[in-house]
């Protein structure tokens, strides 16, 4: 009986498979190490959505898969509304996306593009599950994302639906998709950079996103408006507008993704981009518009120096469509994604972010903890307080974000007397 060597670890293939001479103990295995068979079928092979697929030596998670539901989703419906879909994923890794966009969303041509040219043949393996190469629905192509973008462009070749699953906070790619997606067609951006979303890197989200930013309470949901925001100042140079349909925060990564559909033309008027004023010392928030920066100033009048901290200039408008997010839920539910037995949460996930595109909540969430340590009191349970605070006539919702939080529009110090009255009773 003979030990697998190290090096054969990854990639495996029978035919290349080599041992090591005998061990001393022909009958000893370490408690923590599975059969040849199960390490081959874990480290190489996955199953999605009833897809089984390769994924070889590319990046992977699982837990990208409700972002990848989302989009199918997106792709879908635009399939369905304009009888034609032609997606561009310009780093598909081992092709799972572009194989869902195929099977699931019904992409007439998919164009899988990744920078790395040894993932070639996980990629051609998993979309040949779909349709051969010859019935010409997808391309494999190898170039880095902005290349085959700018290639695209010159060749006049336009896409409906654009997915870029970047990784950090790179940028650099939104001038050249925008010129490639079409009219009213719909890109699917993305950002992994949880230290610039933390104010940890205020010079680094300036450079990326335009936008300078400090550390706030909410630091997740400003990584979002942060993405958007950069998004929203590449279209302008453009001539062009974007819309968010929806936003995506995953605590994995983190990862943070938005559906935008561009237009051409200008933001309309009074457009949502501009600066976020936090207060540490009544713990509310305000947006602060371009013209009115020199006169910040918290209605608190606290006269505690550095309390209130700005960031900006990044989006401060909706994270979601509830409209388009209803037509989401509508088709997972079609598709038999939704309800008990589907072991997801997307149907939380989606209805939470319907609740979250409430026109009367103001941006930003507060978590519970921060309104029990302000009351100096234990924390009610999460329901009741939303209870008491609508029973007062705000908005109120539950966060997709973080589940101990609440995204309202009741002020700071009417949450600490609400949950200070709960406490009494």
């Amino acid at each position: 009986m003979g030990s697998l060597c190290p090096t054969t670890l990854s990639p495996f293939h029978p035919k290349t498979l080599k041992f090591c001479s005998p061990a001393q103990n022909p009958n000893h295995r370490p408690f923590s190490l599975p059969s040849i068979t199960a390490v081959a079928l874990r480290s190489h092979y996955e199953t999605e959505r009833g897809f089984d697929f390769e994924i070889g030596d590319t990046f992977f998670r699982h837990e990208s898969a409700t972002g990848r539901d989302l989009g199918v989703l997106a792709a879908a419906l635009y399939k369905k509304q304009n009888d034609n879909l032609r997606v561009l994923d310009a780093m598909c890794g081992c092709g799972i996306r572009s194989l869902r966009y195929l099977a699931e969303a019904k992409a007439d041509f998919v164009l899988a593009n990744d920078a790395n040219e040894d993932c070639s043949g996980v990629i051609v393996s998993n979309l040949s599950t779909v349709s051969s190469e010859e019935e010409g629905r997808w391309k494999v192509n190898h170039a880095v994302a902005n290349r085959v973008l700018a290639e695209r462009y010159v060749e006049r070749e336009f896409f409906d639906f654009i997915d870029v699953d970047s990784f950090g906070s790179d940028s650099s790619f939104f001038r050249c998709a925008f010129d490639v997606v079409k009219l009213g067609g719909l890109l699917y951006v993305t950002s992994t950079d949880g230290f610039s979303s933390g104010g940890h890197r205020p010079n680094h989200s300036l450079a990326a996103y335009g936008a300078y930013i400090r550390p706030l309470p909410y630091s997740n949901e400003i990584g979002l408006r942060m993405l958007i925001g950069g998004a929203v100042r590449e279209a302008s140079v453009l001539g062009y507008n974007v819309t968010p349909l929806f936003s995506y925060y995953s605590y994995h990564g983190p990862v943070f993704r938005v559906l935008l559909r561009v237009n051409r033309g200008k933001q309309p008027h009074g457009m949502h981009y501009g600066f976020i004023c936090y207060c540490d010392s009544c713990g509310n928030s305000q947006a602060i518009s371009w013209d009115k920066l020199g006169e910040i100033n918290c209605p608190c009048g606290s006269n505690v120096p550095d309390s209130l901290v700005v960031c900006g200039p990044l989006w401060t408008g909706p994270l979601h469509s509830a409209d388009y997010l209803a037509e989401m839920v509508g088709l997972a539910g079609e598709w038999g994604w939704l309800g008990e037995g589907t072991k997801n949460d997307l149907d939380k996930l989606l209805n939470r972010m319907i609740d979250e595109s409430d026109p009367d909540l103001s941006f930003g969430y507060i978590q519970l903890d921060e309104i029990a340590s302000r009351a100096k009191v234990n924390s009610p349970p999460i329901v009741t307080i939303m209870s008491a605070i609508h029973q007062e006539g705000y908005a109120v919702s539950r966060s997709h974000i973080s589940l101990n939080a609440i995204k309202t529009n009741c002020p700071m110090a009417e949450c600490i007397r609400i949950v200070k009255e709960l406490r009494q009773l």
